[in-house]
């Protein structure tokens, strides 16, 4: 007999409390995300972890249990599975030139502060099994590109470039100085209460180090060791690994903005019922609670970006990477359920 296949997700919301780049909306956005795709798309709770960085959350959306969960997912993955990682948080890239969409790696971040970059979650893509598919939706700054080599669909849209975001929405990006500011931030707390590490190590760490890639990751191995991105690995290491490119085919990306762009965290307002949310994770739920029937991965970005506008967030375009193929498939793998609420 054909074995069944399953649906399983990983689900993060980081609102990074307590430091000075605090969000409202992600982990709304999460638990949102579930709520849909337990009521309308045939998913499990079973097969549907969430992690969250509330202060009450005992399993807190750090870069090592983001990456346990995603290879618990990937591991248990058979052919025909249909898998969806969403994240909702801030987003990083190496290096942003405001006229072209990047190519120096884009990462999101963790409420540790250290980063996943897109050849990490390439990574782990490239050992589904055949006939599996991976949908990613990132609704964080810079989130084009985080699936490495994926074929762009829908991009950019720039007749509508420098529409400011409204006084009461924040953007979901870091640059590296802050990336760097909140590690030092980690490596004190380190250094003044906990004293796992070598004080004079952190201490060089920090003095040392410049807010560039090459610095973050100094501080960044010193804090975590070798629990970091393949991007901070010496070459020796990273040889071990195989870190072939992926092809066309593997992965799906929903992405809230461009590479060289920043999505939007709107704070609690009367039209989004009084809660905080992710521009993009909100109309991507409205888009599918609206809609009649099943919508493609092509026709939910269109609908998508028609909708975002109405938010007043403009200046950001959400992307859709993949194959011909994918981008006519079905959102989620099948129809939704449209008699039950979400």
């Amino acid at each position: 007999m054909p074995t069944e296949c399953k649906k399983r997700a990983v689900l993060v919301g980081c609102n990074y409390p307590n430091t000075f780049k605090e969000l409202s909306g992600c982990v709304n956005d999460a638990k949102a995300m579930r709520d849909m795709i337990l009521s309308r798309f045939g998913f499990d709770s079973e097969n549907v972890e969430l992690l969250t960085d509330e202060p009450e959350s005992k399993y807190k959306p750090t870069r090592a249990n983001i990456m346990a969960a995603l290879k618990k997912m990937v591991d248990a993955a058979k052919e025909g599975d249909v898998l969806l990682f969403h994240f909702s948080g801030h987003g990083i890239v190496d290096r942003i030139d405001p006229h072209q969409p990047s190519n120096k790696g884009e990462a999101i971040v963790p409420c540790d502060f250290n980063p996943i970059f897109d050849v990490d979650l390439g990574q782990l893509i490239k050992q589904l099994p055949s006939g599996s598919s991976f949908t990613m939706v990132s609704d964080s700054c810079h989130s084009g590109g985080l699936i490495d080599k994926s074929k762009e669909q829908i991009g950019p849209h720039s007749t509508l470039r420098g529409i400011a975001l409204p006084v009461d929405y924040k953007t979901r990006g870091i640059s590296l100085g802050t990336l760097y500011q909140c590690l030092q931030t980690v490596a004190n707390v380190i250094i003044a209460t906990q004293g796992l590490f070598p004080t004079r190590a952190l201490g060089n760490a920090i003095n040392t180090g410049t807010d560039n890639m090459e610095g973050i990751g100094s501080i960044l191995t010193t804090i975590f060791g070798n629990n970091v991105s393949l991007k901070f690995l010496p070459h020796d290491e990273r040889d071990i690994v195989n870190l072939r490119s992926l092809t066309e085919d593997e992965g799906i990306l929903l992405s809230g903005c461009q590479a060289n762009e920043e999505s939007s965290d709107m704070g609690a307002s009367d039209k989004t019922g009084g809660m905080g949310f992710g521009a993009f994770t909100y109309t991507v739920l409205k888009v599918i609670r609206e809609s009649n029937g099943a919508l493609s991965n092509r026709q939910l970005v269109v609908k998508v970006r028609n909708e975002i506008i109405k938010l007043g967030c403009g200046q950001q375009h959400p992307c859709l990477y993949c194959t011909d193929e994918n981008a006519d498939a079905a959102f989620l793998g099948n129809q939704p359920n449209t008699t039950t609420g979400a």
